[in-house]
């Protein structure tokens, strides 16, 4: 192959900045879903001062899973992504990381249902949610970015 070519080419091992990105808005994410969690467990309702809706999002028949709270679930998304990506990070072995991608799918396929559902079901915003949701797009659109590196190409 063409040296010059092959310099244009991504290498199989994405890199170190690209993962500590992927780890830290992961963590992120976990902080914003525990913050929810602890709320819920206390039996408070989040601060909402720029979109209301927070207290009929939160305390709605949709913000748990029998007794176990979403953002709870939430959390360990998050929480298991981050660990995935050090342990890729420190063992310098990927398939830990290609977990941590799939996981994103999954979590991004559960944060627009439970956006449909504020929208068109509660019919109310929060703020928290909507910034898991963020986080979630994020981390689903650094995956595809952590997928080129490893297949050196996107499909």
């Amino acid at each position: 192959m063409n040296s010059e070519i092959s310099s244009q080419l991504p290498s199989k091992v994405p890199p170190k900045w690209l993962l500590v990105i992927f780890a830290s808005v992961a963590f992120v994410g976990f902080v914003d879903a525990t913050y929810l969690t602890a709320l819920h467990f206390l039996g408070e309702v989040p601060p909402c001062s720029i979109i209301e809706g927070c207290e009929q999002v939160t305390t709605s028949k949709y913000a748990t899973i029998g007794s176990v709270p979403i953002a709870l679930l939430g959390a360990v998304y998050y929480l298991l992504i981050f660990f995935m990506t050090i342990i890729s990070l420190d063992s310098g072995r990927f398939r830990h990381l290609v977990g941590a991608i799939a996981l994103t799918w999954a979590g991004l396929a559960v944060s627009l249902f439970l956006f449909y559902l504020q929208i068109f079901v509660i019919r109310a915003l929060c703020l928290y949610c909507i910034f898991s949701a963020l986080t979630t797009g994020i981390l689903f659109m650094l995956g595809f970015i952590l997928l080129y590196y490893k297949k050196g190409r996107f499909f």
